[in-house]
């Protein structure tokens, strides 16, 4: 098998720049209308919002690689890195280290990429982890660096990056061009162009032992935000995450020719649902603030820890509604406690309640409905 960084083309990508024009223009005009949106957001319930797309941000490209973070200690974490109250949890170095590379990311996203940079990105993303010999530093093994799956026995190779040698030299030429295709570089290039390109290319180098899909992921969001200019947030790893198949499809068709129309028009789509859902959690960070001003003081504890609890998980908390077993686990109300809490938030407004006996079903009474 001949890979794309074997072709004597590699790495000058070429794709149809007219194909994507439209998608250009799309993913500005709905930067504009988030922008717009978080113009109307409390500076209170931006900072959380912030913290939640961080959060958020972090949990889905781990899951992305198969692994489990617990979005409680991520928030946490991240409200500690901006010197917010937080609670004293103790949490895992994973977690710790992903939130710190979040942090790092919306901080200083304006800044050039840099080896300092992805270094210090992969001793965070490895922390705790006992396995990878090479932590922050390029991948100096021998074996080849292969993207593999099935039984080991007879395992199918998806495909297989540089070897370990070339890779300071692939890395210089990588930051080089990541630079140079800033909106303030010699060649500067389009906001999804540019970054489904990043993405591709890094992966294909593949520099890292480990942690290069989730550094492939920072970079995609540096890059956008660059060009942006702003810390705009974006839901890109949580839209990967829910169509992960079609992700690795993507990568695995587009690494065997340096011909890339088909994987940037794959991006942009995602991008752009990426933006809509980000739009969506704003909408419903909005819709939040007029709900608790319009019951301000008329709840009692339970009833808020239980609204604060749908509101904690966003938008797509409870997609079958909130029952009474459920407010029940929240609050440890008894069932008859429950039942007439439920239906008093109920008749203020709080919720919409659809179904009958234990079909009952609760729902926030706010007009960024839940996504399907």
């Amino acid at each position: 098998m001949i890979w794309n960084w074997q072709k004597p083309d590699w790495p000058n990508f070429t794709f149809d720049q007219q194909a994507l024009v439209e998608w250009e223009a799309m993913f500005l005009r709905n930067s504009g209308y988030l922008s717009g949106t978080l113009a109307h957001i409390a500076d209170e319930d931006k900072t959380l919002l912030t913290i939640d797309a961080m959060s958020e941000e972090a949990l889905k490209t781990s899951e992305i690689e198969g692994e489990q973070l617990n979005r409680d200690s991520l928030q946490s974490s991240i409200r500690r890195n901006l010197g917010l109250a937080a609670d004293s949890r103790k949490v895992k170095p994973a977690e710790q280290g992903i939130a710190d590379m979040m942090t790092d990311l919306y901080r200083h996203f304006a800044r050039p990429l840099t080896h300092k940079t992805l270094f210090n990105w992969h001793k965070l993303l490895m922390q705790g982890n006992h396995q990878v010999k090479d932590i922050g530093k390029y991948r100096t093994h021998t074996d080849p660096m292969q993207v593999v799956s099935g039984a080991m026995h007879k395992p199918k190779v998806h495909f297989e990056a540089p070897p370990s040698q070339t890779i300071p030299a692939e890395m210089e030429r990588f930051l080089a061009w990541f630079n140079n295709t800033a909106p303030n570089g010699k060649n500067p290039l389009p906001a999804l162009t540019r970054g489904g390109i990043a993405h591709l290319y890094f992966v294909c180098i593949h520099p890292f032992e480990d942690g290069n899909g989730r550094i492939g992921r920072t970079l995609i969001v540096k890059s956008l935000l660059q060009n942006l200019d702003q810390p705009l947030l974006i839901a890109l790893s949580y839209t990967i995450q829910k169509h992960r198949k079609q992700y690795y499809e993507a990568l695995e068709k587009n690494n065997k020719d340096n011909a890339i129309t088909p994987w940037l028009l794959y991006f942009a789509k995602t991008v752009i649902e990426a933006q809509a859902y980000t739009q969506h959690l704003a909408s419903f960070i909005v819709e939040k603030g007029k709900l608790y001003n319009r019951i301000k003081g008329q709840l009692n504890e339970r009833q808020e820890k239980a609204l604060a609890r749908m509101f904690e998980e966003g938008p797509d908390s409870f997609p079958f509604g909130l029952n009474a077993e459920k407010y029940i686990g929240i609050t440890g109300a008894s069932r008859a406690t429950a039942t007439r809490d439920l239906q008093d938030m109920v008749d203020k407004g709080v919720f919409t309640r659809h179904g009958e006996l234990k079909a009952t079903r609760y729902h926030l009474n706010i007009s960024s409905k839940q996504r399907e």
